[in-house]
């Protein structure tokens, strides 16, 4: 077999094997300021069994997460965050646990921006 024809049956194979892995990508608002909220924020998505990767930018606030959906929903991923005491576009973190935050990790609360 050629170089050509074995590279394409690579590529092929590695392309069913993850549609066959039911993987998927999200990205969606986490609120949160700095360094430690960054840490919290992704600790909590990747605490997550079914969640292979989570990244947080503290700049624009967007969260990108990818995970297997046969294993976990975007909703739980929202609501681990949320338990972690930062709120996502879709669940709101309760009051104490935003409250036991350190200071620098209290953020404008997503309701007092609209």
């Amino acid at each position: 077999m050629n170089n050509k024809a074995f590279f394409s049956v690579v590529i092929f194979l590695f392309a069913g094997m993850m549609a066959f892995a039911g993987g998927d990508k999200e990205e969606f608002k986490v609120y949160g300021n700095c360094g430690m909220c960054e840490s919290r924020v992704e600790k909590a998505a990747n605490d997550l069994e079914g969640v292979t990767s989570a990244d947080w930018d503290k700049e624009t606030k967007m969260m990108e997460v990818a995970y297997n959906d046969s294993e976990v929903e975007v909703k739980e991923i929202h609501k681990a965050i949320a338990e972690a005491g930062h709120d996502t576009e879709k669940v709101t973190a309760e009051d104490k646990t935003y409250g036991n935050l350190p200071g620098c990790c209290q953020y404008d609360r997503k309701d007092s921006e609209e």
